[in-house]
């Protein structure tokens, strides 16, 4: 019983930091519950990647709302409820997702080739969207300057206080993040992926 109050406390501690925007305890406690999270959703997905991609969008969301999380109450339940939401989400969209395309193709009064690429070209811009979302903080802050604002890489290191070499290294593992996400979710459209990840203009890069 004394072990798991010193591990509450611990943990207390830790989200307190988290709250405040302490990128560390951010990190503590990602390590602490990654393998956890992740067996409870393969669980249901029956695929590690994809229980991969509910952990990691589920931790980068108590990043970003992490202001609004109650110290005072269990994290483990808040985690546990985030990432059960997404997986039912998950499901849903899998049964769906085969039956809205049809419905939408079938009753497209001009359905034709060209719709057919414009269908897949949105749905390569969704696929962008989220894969954004798969950075962590600061490397998105350096991509936007970077493909957004086009901004040089010593203006945003000189911006940001950084060295060019780490701005260099930032913008290169974001790229790799990007093409990884898209090309995983695109159906096989490689070529077009890399095309849009890389001269996209909606993404500025």
């Amino acid at each position: 019983m004394a072990s798991a109050a010193v591990y509450l406390n611990d943990e207390r501690s830790l989200v307190l930091r988290l709250i405040n925007g302490d990128e560390d305890a951010f990190c503590e406690l990602y390590a602490a519950y990654k393998n956890r999270l992740i067996f409870f959703a393969m669980r249901f997905l029956k695929s590690r990647e994809y229980a991969e991609d509910i952990f990691q969008e589920a931790f980068i969301a108590v990043w970003q709302s992490r202001r609004f999380i109650n110290p005072d109450s269990s994290f483990s339940t808040y985690l546990y409820t985030i990432v059960r939401n997404r997986v039912l989400n998950c499901l849903r969209d899998w049964e769906n997702e085969g039956k809205l395309r049809e419905y939408i193709l079938s009753h497209a009064v001009d359905y034709t080739d060209n719709t057919k690429e414009e269908i897949l070209v949105n749905d390569l811009h969704r696929l962008i969207s989220r894969a954004l979302q798969r950075l962590t903080p600061r490397q998105r802050e350096i991509f936007t300057m970077s493909r957004e604002n086009q901004m040089s890489h010593r203006e945003i290191a000189e911006a940001l206080g950084i060295s060019v070499n780490t701005v260099q290294e930032s913008i290169s593992v974001s790229l790799h993040t990007l093409r990884n996400y898209v090309e995983k979710y695109s159906a096989g459209h490689a070529d077009l992926v890399v095309l849009l990840v890389c001269i996209d203009p909606v993404i500025g890069i």
